[in-house]
């Protein structure tokens, strides 16, 4: 990472300067606290929602963020492979560091939710709620920057572009995000909106909370010919079909059932004329796991699978595997702390065990590999709807309960106090 001008010396006031260290380090004045800031951190969401942008260059959105965090004192530098921000906070104090992260990124979805801060981007949406991370973040750093004289350690607060495919996370690990503070981080979260769980509820479990992700991809090659006379060719085109059903088979009798995985072939393509046999035919689709031996286990499964049924009918397959992100698993200890935090700052009816893992991937993941921390699912139903009646994550329709942004500043502030304050 590279330092950038934005370095501010300004302190904002202590929002309660004749307040006991103790009391201004305890969580349950948290939520009206954030309640104050919250109006600012929604303008900043509804900004960024309507200029998303993809990847892992986010210049306007790095500059959003960079205005927003002007004049907090932070440390604060840039990315060099990606547009990243990193905000280290110093408290009066000396203790541990503790990073909290913000993913930056849009996705390429043509928005349709009617909003009048809808996405003026030409097909990209913030479909996956991250204008709100940012905009939480943003608010978790004013509210801990009030603090300053009170924080027995440090907090670096993580704005991670390319989190959408991208490896973003794992990139801002090699340009130093962990040692931002100086030592590394001895611990990580981040929080996730998730507009199917109620709004305001916060949902995590020990070890693995989200899956693996890996593509696959197998190219079935055959012998071309006329549509007329399949005999005198090989039609690759069943061949492709027989590995898509084999495929599912070797899972459902090949994992056992305490063992959560899921292959979907999600593309099927092959030929060019309703009146030719193809020379080859593709399929394509994504593997989730939830535990590494079973990961590679498959991976191997996709090959002997292809292989073996193109060549019971004359065929030939190639099989590649790319891998993706890692189980994403919190830390056990770590997870109870958030538990704890969290119930003291919203309440102990906001808090409960996620009662299985989820199917889909985070590449906060690459942080929890390096850190022991946790990554908690935020409820934001919108209201008038019900969880399972609201669009989800990545639909072109999805919005939030933009009331759960205050929760969820008071939930990383909670986090980071409780993590500093041991």
């Amino acid at each position: 990472m590279t330092s950038t001008p934005r370095t501010t010396g300004g302190t904002p006031d202590d929002p309660a300067p004749d307040r006991p260290a103790a009391v201004r380090l305890a969580g349950p004045g948290l939520l009206d606290e954030a309640r104050r800031l919250a109006p600012g951190a929604i303008a900043l969401r509804r900004a960024l929602h309507r200029g998303p942008e993809q990847g892992l260059d986010l210049p306007a959105t790095q500059r959003l963020v960079l205005d927003a965090l002007d004049g907090l004192g932070l440390d604060i530098r840039t990315g060099r492979a990606l547009s990243s921000v990193t905000a280290t906070l110093t408290g009066a104090a000396d203790g541990p560091a503790i990073l909290l992260r913000a993913d930056m990124d849009a996705l390429p979805v043509t928005e349709d939710t009617g909003l009048p801060f809808a996405s003026r981007g030409a097909g990209l949406m913030h479909a996956c709620g991250h204008d709100a991370h940012m905009a939480m973040l943003v608010g978790a750093a004013r509210l801990l920057a009030g603090r300053r004289a009170a924080l027995p350690g440090r907090v670096v607060f993580m704005f991670q572009p390319g989190e959408e495919g991208h490896h973003g996370a794992r990139l801002m690990i090699e340009e130093g995000v962990l040692e931002a503070a100086g030592d590394r981080a001895g611990a990580a979260f981040a929080l996730h909106v998730h507009p199917n769980l109620p709004a305001g509820a916060v949902r995590l479990r020990p070890g693995p909370q989200m899956a693996a992700s890996d593509l696959f991809r197998v190219v079935v090659r055959g012998r071309g010919g006329h549509a007329s006379a399949p005999h005198t060719a090989c039609d690759p085109v069943p061949v492709a079909c027989e590995i898509v059903l084999a495929l599912q088979t070797a899972v459902t009798r090949g994992v056992a059932a305490d063992d959560s995985a899921v292959l979907s072939v999600t593309r099927l393509a092959s030929g060019t004329a309703a009146g030719v046999i193809p020379d080859t035919a593709e399929l394509s689709g994504t593997l989730r796991t939830l535990a590494e031996p079973t990961r590679r286990h498959l991976h191997e499964v996709i090959a002997r699978v292809a292989h073996g049924v193109a060549a019971a009918h004359g065929a030939t397959a190639e099989a590649t595997v790319v891998p993706g992100y890692p189980v994403t698993a919190n830390d056990p200890g770590f997870t109870g702390l958030v538990h704890r935090a969290a119930a003291d700052a919203l309440g102990t009816g906001a808090v409960e065990v996620l009662p299985a893992p989820q199917m889909t991937a985070e590449d906060f993941s690459y942080v929890l590999r390096a850190v022991p921390g946790a990554l908690a699912f935020l409820g934001a139903c919108p209201p008038g709807l019900s969880p399972h009646e609201a669009p989800a994550l990545h639909s072109s329709r999805m919005t939030i309960d933009e009331d759960v942004i205050a929760t969820g500043i008071a939930c990383h502030a909670a986090v980071a106090l409780a993590f500093l304050s041991g």
